[in-house]
């Protein structure tokens, strides 16, 4: 097959993202040749695709099962169902990907489900991680109606934390305590959560006056974790207050930089094993065709809906 199917960006259509043929992916020796059945929508990705050249391919997220094995032999064989993640170009009919960066999937946990997990699974799971141990320690998360957010609440909890919730919106207070916050934050600004402070470990995605409110919310030598400024990327702090604050950490986060120090499969497997037993539960708010891709995309940027959206490929 010498030409596929795949989301690319046309800044001459209405929404910015459009199916159109592409070049078959080429593998190198470590890669699988994986057919997509479902992919997953992040902010991130969406975003850039927003003001993208033509032609650029977005998508981080997919499921989908095993065509060609790693000439190598460092994958699984053929016919296995896999999760994974790539830089780019995860949005189409068949992606090449290295065998450390995918995972099987249990026999329960459907293409929907797993494609939910690479980049706000692993995110929540790696930035948790900055905190060390948080068995009985304050945790607070904001944006934490969002896919991180979301996950990020249950694996706290998972772990023994005690989690503070922010959230900008009355109506998204059910779904973060069915995640499991112990307090919820409904405010503009995050000044309310003060009542619940210090924090050990405060994961921050919404950037501006709330991550300027943050700092000065951090126990000594606790962690703030900023991984998204979808409010603003300009902030104003109390610089003295922080740094009086003995061993407070202020740790910028990337999740590709994370997996430089531990693959993607790794922690791809644990978040699978805690779907198939039901400790962790996907929260899929749009389900829809790939068709739809540019209309659910614009959606995510205008915050239509909580959680996470996950498209089917029509293979």
């Amino acid at each position: 097959m010498s030409k596929i199917r795949a989301v690319v960006v046309d800044p001459n259509v209405t929404g910015r993202l459009v199916l159109r043929e592409v070049e078959a992916p080429i593998l190198e020796k470590n890669e699988v040749l994986v057919r997509v059945a479902a992919i997953s929508l992040n902010r991130g990705e969406v975003r850039r695709a927003s003001t993208a050249d033509a032609g650029w391919r977005p998508g981080w997220d997919f499921a989908g099962t095993i065509e060609r094995s790693a000439a190598d032999g460092s994958s699984p064989p053929e016919g296995y169902r896999v999760v994974g993640l790539l830089r780019s170009g995860a949005w189409s009919e068949l992606v090449s990907v290295p065998s450390n960066s995918i995972a099987v999937l249990p026999t329960d946990v459907s293409f929907a489900q797993a494609a939910t997990l690479p980049v706000a699974g692993l995110t929540a799971y790696h930035a948790l991680l900055k905190g060390g141990s948080i068995l009985g320690r304050q945790v607070l998360i904001t944006g934490a109606s969002g896919g991180v957010g979301n996950f990020a609440i249950q694996l706290a909890k998972l772990s023994g934390a005690n989690v503070t919730a922010h959230i900008r919106r009355a109506e998204h207070e059910s779904l973060v305590k069915e995640a499991g916050a112990d307090f919820v934050i409904i405010s503009e600004d995050l000044a309310p959560a003060s009542e619940y402070a210090p924090y050990h470990l405060i994961l921050e995605s919404v950037g501006g006056n709330t991550l300027g409110t943050a700092l000065n919310l951090v126990a000594p030598d606790g962690v703030i974790v900023s991984f998204g400024t979808s409010s603003d990327s300009e902030v104003t702090f109390n610089a003295s207050r922080f740094y009086a604050t003995a061993g407070a950490t202020l740790y910028g986060f990337i999740l590709f930089h994370e997996l430089q120090r531990e693959p993607a499969s790794e922690g791809l497997r644990k978040l699978l094993k805690l779907v198939d037993t039901k400790q962790l539960k996907p929260y899929i708010n749009v389900e829809a065709s790939w068709n739809q891709v540019a209309d659910i995309a614009q959606q995510l940027l205008n915050r239509r809906y909580p959680g996470k959206a996950v498209l089917n490929l029509d293979n």
